[in-house]
């Protein structure tokens, strides 16, 4: 289903898998698509930081998208440090922290998770970039190890500015539609250091 859908009238309300990201802009996200494809060959998701986790939505996509629009129309842009490479020791999934911009990535989930976006979420929110997830346990500690050495390795940036938010539908395990795209406020951007 192409993005052109979203205004079509429907006659009842439609149940998708839907989030909210900021993807991770160059020369970042390069460097950590690269390191994602190293760690979890064939993957395709971009870098990225989650502000609403995938959830089941029922409601029309259109009012979706409208009613994203009115929550964010006023959010400032803020910035984000990555910090350590961490492991989720239930879930195996391998992630970097967030060592600055925390604090306003939880209230900026907070203020965006009620109405029509609530949701019963399994696991309580934790700001992070996903590196690798789905790997077998056997391989873990030396993909861990691997990553945090790649990581201490890289010379370039470990900041960026969350100015742009993209709501997306899950089409598939690994491709996400992108519904619509907003840009944050930027006379106010937070820094966060």
């Amino acid at each position: 289903m192409g993005s052109s859908s979203i205004g079509r009238p429907q006659a009842r309300c439609c149940l998708g898998f839907y989030a909210l990201v900021s993807y991770i802009p160059d020369p970042l996200g390069a460097f950590l698509n690269g390191l994602k494809e190293e760690l979890a060959p064939g993957n395709g998701l971009h870098a990225h930081l989650t502000l609403l986790p995938p959830r089941a939505l029922q409601a029309d996509p259109a009012a979706l998208v409208a009613a994203l629009g009115r929550s964010l129309a006023e959010l400032p842009g803020f910035e984000v440090t990555l910090g350590d490479v961490e492991l989720f020791e239930g879930t195996n999934v391998i992630y970097l922290g967030l060592a600055g911009g925390r604090e306003t990535t939880e209230a900026y989930h907070r203020r965006l998770s009620g109405g029509l976006f609530a949701f019963n979420e399994p696991f309580r929110f934790h700001p992070h970039i996903t590196l690798a997830q789905n790997l077998d346990p056997s391989h873990v500690a030396a993909l861990l190890a691997g990553a945090r050495m790649r990581w201490r390795r890289y010379a370039g940036p470990r900041s960026f500015v969350v100015e742009r938010l993209v709501f997306v539908r899950n089409e598939t395990p690994t491709h996400w539609e992108t519904l619509s795209q907003h840009t944050l406020a930027q006379a106010t951007l937070q820094r966060t250091r």
